[in-house]
Parts: C-alpha cells; structure tokens; sequence
C-alpha cells in the first residue's frame, strides 16, 4: 500500500540521510584506486601486487557479505542493519587513520567493503518500501547519490587532499561524515513512519526458490553484463594508451568521463523504470551497452573515442537502476529483502572475475579489440536470447 502524504513526508528526512550514507560507503569502496600510488610511496618497499591488493579487498569485502547480511534480515529490522553500516563505516575508516602497516591497510579496507556490502543489501529493499509508488524514482536518486561518489572520489582526493595532506586524509573526513550521518540517520529513522512491509520476510532460501525466475534474470543480465564491464573499465585506461594512442592524463580523464555519465543515467533511468514496462526497457538498455561496447573498438580519433564513452558509460549505468526497479518492485513484500539478497550476492560473484578474465585473456597474446569484441558478441547472443524469451512470453514480467 501507498504511504500517506503525511507518512511520505515523514519519510522524506530519512530518505535523505539514506542518499548522504550511499555516498560515503561508495566513497569508501572506491577511493583505494587513487591511493595506490600514495601508499606505496608512504609504506616504502610495498609490492605493487600489495597496494593492488588493498583495492581488491575493499570489493571483495563489498561482494562477501550480501548472502548473511540476506540472513540477518530475516531478525534485524532493515534501518538498523543500516545503522550498523553506518558505525562500521566511522570506525573502520577511523581505524584506517592509524594504520602503521600495509597489512593493517589492508584490514580496514576488507571492513571498508564489508559495512557497503551489507549496506546495499539492506538500504536497497527500505528505499522501495519508504515511497512503494514510485520504486523507479527513488532507486534512480539513491543510485544517483551512490554514482556521485564514483565520479567526485578521484578528483577530491587526487587535486585536493594529497595536494595539501597525506594519504589518511580521506579517512579523517570519511570517518567524521559517516559518524554524523550515522546520527542523522538514527534520528530520521525514529522520526519516520517506518513500513511494515518486511514483517514476513524471514525465510531466505525460501524466499530465493519462490522467486527464482525473477532472481535467476536478474543474475543473468547483470552478472554476466557486469563481468564485461569489469573486465572493460579495469582495464579501459591501458586499453586506451595502448591500442588508441592517447595520452595516460587523457586516459584517465575519458574513465572519468564513463563514470560521470552514471550520474544522469542512474537520475534519468529511475523515472523511466516507473513509466515502461521493466523487461523491454532492461532488453533495451542491455541492447545499447553491447552497440556501445563494440563501437568503442572501432573507432580511433579521440573524439570519437570520447564520444562513445560518454554514451557507453550512460548504458551500462542506466542498468543498473533498471534491474533494481524490476527486482525491488516486482518481488512480494515476505520476499524482496531475502531474494533481492541471493540475487545481489550472486550477481557481484559472477561480475567479480571480469579483470582476471581480460587479465588472462591478455596474458595469453589476445589483442583488447579481440577480448571487448567478444565479450560484446556473448551479451549480443545474450540479449537475442532473452528478446526471443520474451516474445514467447517465458520471462518474468514482474510489476508493470
């Protein structure tokens, strides 16, 4: 049921703590990838393959979670699992402050990665259920708050923080901000109308195996599109100097330019999942990403180049809030926190291995062009697939 005018107003100030919060345990997740550099400067005679490792845990800490945090659902109330995503974020991003050690590094970004992993997976379902009548819109806002920090990280902490600080700088403001957005939090959640929709949700395998066709779609567009798109952009900077010819400096600022493009394609995409029919509009998105995709291999003047980033890095981030919308709108109350789970945890280990993919693929003598043209291929064979099923009416349409 629709909330209140009144109940949606109440909401409102939680809704917002809820988009400050994404925007810092994304920052968290993200903002390693800057500092390798930095730390393997400050912790002299650190291996490349240790600094890289820090960034590694900071995602597989994200991916490790997903499935118990599903578990804790079923008994935890979900704003207070995201409370407890908050205080872990202020206390490991503290801890990160003190760190004498790379190893000690390294465990503050495995407790980093753990309070977002556990984060999606409980303030996802709560952002549907606050505002039930416009699921698209209020995805596509939280996504938006979530894509921002992917876009503003690499600038904040390379032009201003380790211009005038060292590399802990990011942790020192982390670890305040998400103390006083924790409480911020606390409070709004107090003070809202809270729903009652996951009151019968305490059966996770259940759950997964009523919903299995609406999970197993998920999995499949996502997972698989995810593990190209990892395998692309980890790798889209090298990709880009060695077989486009452009400068690393206009390298590093074409990945800038992809993810940015996440920030309207994530507020955009919202409130269209609330308009279409979410299947075809998820076919169809999936469609451009592997256009896209191969296109990038084709051209070669930097604006082109650039050009086409901008529209693949908008294709492959307007997905995401698609699939959400499809997911958390589609999927019953006693069922969306713990299938929503199994889906998240299962499309985050299938995306996982897309840079060992690529990496080994290119260890073996396989040009980039001949790698992202395949993997454009298999989604291309994947999207026919799924058009195919649809047309026979063999997919699940959820909500409409």
């Amino acid at each position: 049921m629709a909330p209140s005018s009144d109940s949606g107003a109440r909401r409102l100030p939680l809704f917002g703590s809820l988009c400050a919060l994404v925007f810092l345990v994304n920052f968290g997740r993200v903002v390693f990838a800057p500092l390798v550099v930095p730390l393997q400067e400050f912790f002299v005679g650190t291996s490349n393959a240790a600094v890289g490792l820090v960034a590694t845990l900071a995602w597989l800490g994200s991916a490790l979670p997903r499935l118990p945090a599903g578990y804790l659902l079923t008994r935890v109330a979900r704003h207070r699992v995201v409370l407890g995503t908050g205080g872990l974020l202020t206390v490991a991003s503290g801890g990160m402050t003190l760190a004498p050690t790379i190893e000690l590094v390294m465990v503050g970004a495995l407790f980093v990665g753990l309070a977002s992993g556990v984060y999606f997976v409980a303030a996802s379902p709560l952002v549907s259920e606050l505002f039930p009548d416009r699921v698209g819109r209020v995805i596509g806002i939280h996504g938006t708050a979530s894509q921002l920090a992917a876009a503003v990280a690499p600038l904040l902490v390379v032009r201003v923080l380790l211009v005038r600080y060292t590399w802990r700088a990011p942790f020192y403001l982390l670890s305040a901000a998400a103390a006083v957005v924790t409480v911020v939090l606390y409070v709004t959640a107090e003070r809202a109308d809270l729903p009652d929709a996951a009151g019968a949700d305490r059966d996770l395998l259940g759950s997964v195996r009523r919903q299995y066709r609406i999970v197993a779609l998920g999995v499949a567009t996502v997972g698989i599109t995810g593990l190209v798109w990892n395998g692309f952009f980890n790798f889209y900077p090298k990709y880009l100097i060695e077989t486009k010819g452009v400068t690393k400096r206009t390298a590093n600022l074409l990945l800038t330019v992809v993810f940015a493009a996440g920030v309207p394609a994530f507020w955009y995409t919202g409130r269209l999942a609330d308009r279409f029919r979410h299947v075809p509009l998820m076919l169809a998105i999936l469609g451009s990403f592997v256009v896209t995709l191969f296109a990038i291999t084709v051209v070669n003047a930097t604006l082109a180049v650039a050009a086409v980033s901008l529209c693949l890095g908008y294709a492959i981030h307007s997905l995401f809030p698609a699939i959400d919308t499809f997911l958390l709108d589609s999927l019953p109350d006693s069922d969306r926190g713990s299938a929503y789970a199994g889906y998240s945890a299962s499309m985050m280990l299938v995306q996982a291995l897309g840079s060992v993919v690529v990496g080994t693929l290119r260890g073996t003598g396989f040009a980039y062009d001949t790698i992202f043209r395949t993997g454009a291929a298999g989604l291309g064979v994947l999207a026919v697939c799924l058009v195919a099923l649809q047309w026979a009416g063999r997919l699940p349409q959820g909500a409409s």
